[in-house]
């Protein structure tokens, strides 16, 4: 793990402590599905560029206090295009698996609408790497990636316990790729992810 993901990794370790050692005055789970679409940034890497896509999300969080949340998200596997710099022609397909985990902070922990602000750690796997076009027959790969996530969304209560959720995180995504196994060098997907959830309260208010 490079000094980055170390330094993530402290982070958030303190960030859920503070969220834990609160007085657990109000305390429900609550579980979600939904969708998300992840925009990567634009010129990743100099050679090729890996697309955006979208999948099925999922996620389970628990209310420690009214304003501090452990979320758990995961999802189906995301799929992208890797295509070229230069004229765009596609050359890949890949897939990956987002597992991230955040402490988020209700602004308004009573209210009907409710914005919040996060912060995680967030591990993403390539799989499934298959090549095409000019890359048709060799063997490409991506490296796991640790990095930091930040978070900001809002829940709209739409029924006694159903809840309604937008979000949008930023996601810290680097990855080494390899080509044969040769060095291709960093890809910085760095993408933003914009969601639309539907939760449902488990336990507690």
């Amino acid at each position: 793990m490079n000094g980055l993901a170390k330094r993530s990794t402290s982070a958030v370790v303190v960030i859920v402590s503070i969220a834990a050692s609160g007085a657990a005055v109000a305390s429900d789970w609550t579980v979600r599905i939904g969708g998300h679409y992840v925009d990567a940034k634009s010129k990743n890497h100099d050679v090729v560029a890996v697309d955006s896509g979208e999948s099925l999300t999922f996620s389970a969080a628990y209310r420690y206090t009214p304003r501090w949340t452990l979320e758990i998200l995961a999802a189906l596997p995301f799929g992208h295009d890797v295509t070229l710099n230069d004229g765009g022609a596609k050359v890949a397909e890949v897939k990956h698996l987002p597992p991230t985990v955040s402490a988020q902070y209700s602004l308004a922990p009573n209210r009907r609408v409710r914005p919040y602000a996060g912060v995680g750690l967030n591990a993403t796997l390539f799989f499934d790497e298959e090549t095409s076009g000019a890359l048709q027959g060799n063997d490409l790969s991506l490296d796991a990636s640790f990095g930091v996530a930040a978070q900001l969304g809002v829940d709209i209560d739409i029924g006694e316990n159903l809840i309604l959720g937008l979000d949008a995180r930023w996601v810290d995504i680097d990855s080494d790729a390899k080509l044969s196994g040769a060095a291709l060098g960093t890809v910085e997907i760095d993408p933003l992810v914009l969601g639309l959830t539907f939760g449902w309260r488990v336990g507690g208010k």
